[in-house]
């Protein structure tokens, strides 16, 4: 038995190239385990989803991991890899680094970059999790597999 659950994270990104331009920036996915056995061992559940990061990406497909290891290691982390409206694969590498006195904080914002196809940094995302609008659709996404 596993599970399934989707988020949406949104802000903004700032490409390397253009310092101090800030785009709109968004990703929506699922997270899927198969195995809740497997996840217990190793924190890790597959991603599926679009990314939003104009201009070089506007609603790409991405597939990647999650890792959700909030109690032993205070981590979420996330590793999506997309292929931009170039053709050229990127991933976006984040993670939220779990503190327990600041807890809403520290579970709804994402500090991420974004890498090209030979892991060079070309852009940093601020994203957050938005409570108000987002969390009881978060809550009803979860599901049994």
């Amino acid at each position: 038995m596993g599970f399934q659950f989707a988020e949406t994270m949104a802000g903004t990104v700032e490409w390397d190239k253009e310092p101090g331009v800030q785009h709109p920036f968004s990703f929506e996915v699922t997270a899927e385990a198969a195995s809740t056995r497997a996840h217990l061992r190793d924190g890790k559940a597959a991603l599926h989803g679009t990314v939003h990061a104009p201009p070089l990406a506007r609603a790409a497909d991405a597939d990647g991991t999650i890792t959700i290891r909030p109690v032993g290691r205070r981590i979420i982390r996330y590793e999506l890899q997309f292929t931009g409206d170039d053709g050229s694969l990127y991933e976006l590498v984040g993670q939220k680094d779990i503190r327990w006195r600041d807890l809403t904080r520290s579970f709804t914002h994402l500090a991420a970059e974004i890498l090209d196809g030979e892991h060079r940094r070309i852009g940093a995302c601020r994203t957050t999790f938005n409570l108000k609008r987002d969390w009881w659709s978060f809550l009803r996404s979860f599901r049994s597999l």
